[in-house]
């Protein structure tokens, strides 16, 4: 009988109005006829966009269908148990033209009480930026409802809004109820909940070629929003040769990194847990007793939890993100 293996997925474009060129230029994938990309889908389990595996003798299957076949195999099994056939995680590829809008997500308990399956928590990793790029997260200081509606109804919401300068190797981690939103020139990875749970807060008055704006969401995103006020709202994380590096340890999901110039062995032997490679710098081998994938930046590949013993062998030096749930 084969054994499963470390998996890699077909990508599915998004267009956006605020998208981009790099997903072609920098990340080097064909989008095809679109006119720009905003996101590409390299992990995803989501209804509708559930990815296809591209390599090994399971090519053609959908990832679901893997989680179906292989349970806690392929996830894990505690956390095949909590999440049954749907893959837990997204992760996406994100290039920005202009300002995405002004969003909130829900946390499980208001999402699950609004039928939504889950919340969504996620977190941004940058892989380029342009030099004035910008994003938002969270508010510049205390406030409340009250607060918050009358700069809202008063158009002047971007007056309490947190903006931060980005740069390449940034981090921002952002729990359900955190307002955000991505500015233009900006190039990233995104790891969330598998979920589209979105309320929409501000679209900066755009209008489609019909002349008319999207959706608000104006009183879902009321009890949705953390109005607390934080003083960092940049993840700090420092890395080591050769080392795993912890940037993320949420219950959610654990996010480290990984830099390389030689050869790294791990052992997952205690882990009950898929685990993703992100590639973001430089090419890395996947390698494992039968065979090995390789992890550019733009990538990325699921190592399954029955595989315990595995090599990440770099291509003189690379740079990946590790993800798993705990």
């Amino acid at each position: 009988m084969q054994k499963l293996y470390p998996l890699k997925f077909k990508p599915i474009f998004k267009d956006k109005v605020w998208g981009g060129q790099k997903i072609k230029t920098e990340l080097g994938m064909d989008f095809g006829n679109l006119p720009n990309c905003g996101e590409a889908w390299v992990i995803s389990g989501y209804k509708g966009n559930i990815s296809i595996v591209e390599n090994g003798f399971l090519a053609g299957n959908e990832l679901n269908e893997m989680v179906e076949v292989f349970m806690g195999d392929l996830v894990g099994d505690k956390i095949y148990e909590k999440h049954g056939d749907e893959f837990p995680l997204l992760i996406k590829f994100i290039d920005t033209s202009d300002w995405l809008s002004i969003q909130v997500h829900p946390d499980d308990k208001l999402a699950i009480s609004r039928g939504e399956p889950n919340g969504k928590t996620e977190m941004w990793y940058v892989l380029g930026a342009d030099k004035k790029a910008a994003l938002i997260s969270g508010f510049n200081r205390e406030i409340d409802k009250d607060t918050y509606l009358n700069h809202f109804e008063n158009k002047k919401l971007k007056e309490i809004l947190n903006y931060e300068k980005v740069k390449k190797g940034d981090v921002f981690f952002m729990p359900a109820g955190r307002i955000h939103a991505i500015g233009p020139g900006i190039l990233l990875t995104e790891i969330q909940q598998t979920s589209d749970a979105t309320y929409r807060i501000y679209d900066w008055d755009r209008v489609d070629a019909a002349g008319m704006q999207r959706e608000l969401h104006t009183e879902e995103a009321l009890d949705a929003i953390d109005f607390g006020f934080h003083d960092e709202y940049k993840t700090n994380y420092t890395t080591k040769p050769n080392h795993t590096s912890k940037i993320i340890d949420d219950l959610k999901f654990s996010t480290n990194i990984i830099t390389l110039d030689k050869i790294l062995r791990k052992d997952f032997e205690e882990l009950d847990s898929f685990v993703i490679y992100i590639g973001v710098e430089g090419a890395t081998i996947v390698k494992w007793n039968d065979g090995e994938v390789i992890v550019k930046p733009g990538e990325a590949v699921i190592k399954p939890a029955i595989l315990n013993e595995i090599e990440l062998i770099p291509d003189m030096a690379s740079k990946l993100l590790e993800v798993y749930i705990k």
